[in-house]
């Protein structure tokens, strides 16, 4: 769509925040999809790469196959399945470079607050320069929200009892240091996610002894490292044929643990309580420190390569300790059963902050938006917010899955635009009164904290927020982008956003 910029200020045809797994996808969509169009990736960082590249502690690695993790559209050629971030992040800075997308990117480019303006059909977006801390203003007619769900400045850690009495080491994972010496050091990791189960295999290597503390245990399951039937096809198959059927069957099978879980809850426990048994040596306490109290994929369900974690616990070289922190010693910490762990380094590995959008400021029309009032559509726009759509994966299989969809759509609602010389286009809810409920069913603690602070979603589509592919198939890239939920304006005069407002009395969690 030609700009209806009036102003001097450089402008853009969509702005992309973050160049991460999600920018670095959604700018290789616009590009094929809308080659004359103009896009900027804007990352507050130095580099590409996100989260594989903002973590560095030992062992980080992707918690989903690469296949269903990786972009459809550039095959995944390594041995290994679940890769450590190095490889995830040679992976996508190869895509940047093989679609001519590095050249887009603005680095140490931090945006502060972003004004839609429907006068102008236009974005007026606020920007900091890290570096110098200069800052100066664009303009776009689309807003892209590739910055990821949580706070890349500070993880969370809860409040512990006597923590500045610890004479050793204390360190979150998100603010790893490079240069941390654990060789022959006793460590203990407070947690128990995806993040903790990483951590406790990877530094056995060179600590004296590696113990998890955890209230409340999660489901594990180990899965192999390497994926025998993608490594046989690439030696039979060309290898994007062979990927594309990886890819379709690692979806299916991913899909099948899901529906099994949620259809048979009882049963897929005591699947997951026998493999965890098996891993384990004889005599084990598996009910204590491997039994959630929750059903399986309430919470995300964690995944260790070829057992890496068992693997420790079994050599000795690792431990599991179920108990609640009653206070932070000299020595370590004290529970409230009475027992002391003693540490060298304590590691936090307590979640993160969730935050909507890299926590910009957004305004409509002179208006700021409150982002608990917004109801997602499609699980990429938001009510009452024109021409701006934002990444958010799915929890319950590959990120990367959702993000093609959605960026497939939005070229699709582009191209729409394009065709019928619309300018201006806008989720609208049918009803200010629509019930509403959080926008994630997920019971993990970093989502808990923050469903006050961030949209919500419906309970019909298209205001569901789907976790299932095969249904976003069928919306996104099979469905229509005329919906009557989706208004599209060719100029302010012919009409402008009705913006709804919800009460949160009519909210319903």
């Amino acid at each position: 769509m030609p700009s209806k910029q009036k102003n001097t200020l450089e402008h853009t045809d969509t702005l992309i925040i973050g160049a991460g797994l999600s920018g670095i996808g959604a700018a290789y969509y616009l590009k094929k999809e809308h080659p004359t169009k103009s896009f900027v990736l804007l990352e507050a960082r130095e580099v590409t790469g996100g989260t594989w590249d903002l973590f560095k502690y030992p062992g980080i690695r992707s918690d989903s196959d690469l296949h269903t993790f990786g972009y459809e559209f550039k095959p995944w050629v390594d041995n290994k399945a679940i890769a450590n971030a190095d490889k995830i992040l040679d992976y996508l800075r190869e895509a940047a470079i093989e679609n001519d997308i590095n050249r887009h990117i603005r680095f140490q480019h931090s945006v502060c607050s972003a004004a839609w303006s429907t006068d102008e059909a236009c974005w007026h977006v606020e920007i900091e320069r890290m570096d110098t801390g200069e800052r100066f203003s664009m303009t776009c007619n689309w807003l892209f929200s590739a910055a990821g769900y949580y706070r890349y400045d500070q993880g969370y850690t809860p409040e512990f009892e006597g923590v500045d009495k610890f004479n050793g080491q204390l360190i979150h994972p998100q603010k790893w240091p490079e240069d941390l010496d654990y060789q022959g050091k006793r460590v203990l990791v407070i947690g128990s996610g995806a993040t903790a189960v990483t951590l406790v295999p990877a530094m056995t290597d060179k600590a004296k002894h590696v113990t998890m503390l955890q209230r409340t245990p999660s489901y594990i399951m180990s899965l192999p490292s390497a994926d025998v039937i993608a490594n046989v096809l690439r030696k039979l198959l060309p290898s994007a044929l062979a990927y594309r059927l990886t890819r379709r069957k690692n979806i299916a099978m991913s899909r099948a643990v899901w529906r099994f879980c949620q259809r048979f809850p009882k049963l897929a426990r005591r699947v997951i309580r026998f493999s965890n048994k098996r891993s384990l040596p004889k005599g084990y306490p598996v009910d204590e420190h491997f039994n959630p109290p929750y059903n399986p994929w309430d919470q995300r369900l964690c995944v260790v390569p070829d057992g890496d974690l068992f693997n420790a616990i079994s050599e000795e070289k690792a431990s599991v300790v179920t108990d609640h922190i009653d206070t932070f010693t000299e020595k370590g910490v004290r529970l409230k059963s009475g027992q002391e762990l003693e540490a060298d380094i304590i590691v936090t590995a307590t979640g993160l902050n969730l935050q909507a959008f890299g926590g910009i400021n957004m305004i409509v029309d002179g208006k700021t938006v409150e982002m608990p009032e917004k109801v997602a559509y499609k699980g990429m726009m938001l009510s009452g917010i024109p021409n701006f759509a934002f990444a958010i994966g799915y929890t319950n299989a590959s990120w990367t899955l959702k993000i093609g969809l959605l960026c497939e759509h939005l070229c699709r609602i582009m191209r729409y635009m394009d065709r019928h010389d619309k300018s201006i286009c806008c989720p609208e809810l049918p009803s200010p009164n629509m019930p509403t409920r959080p926008l994630l069913d997920f019971g993990a603690g970093y989502v808990q904290r923050a469903l006050s602070k961030i949209p919500r979603q419906g309970k019909d589509a298209p205001w569901l927020v789907a976790m299932d592919y095969n249904v976003d198939i069928k919306l996104m890239r099979d469905g229509p982008v005329e919906d009557p939920n989706l208004k599209f304006y060719s100029s302010a005069s012919e009409q402008k956003p009705q913006v709804h407002t919800r009460s949160k009395a009519l909210e319903e969690a």
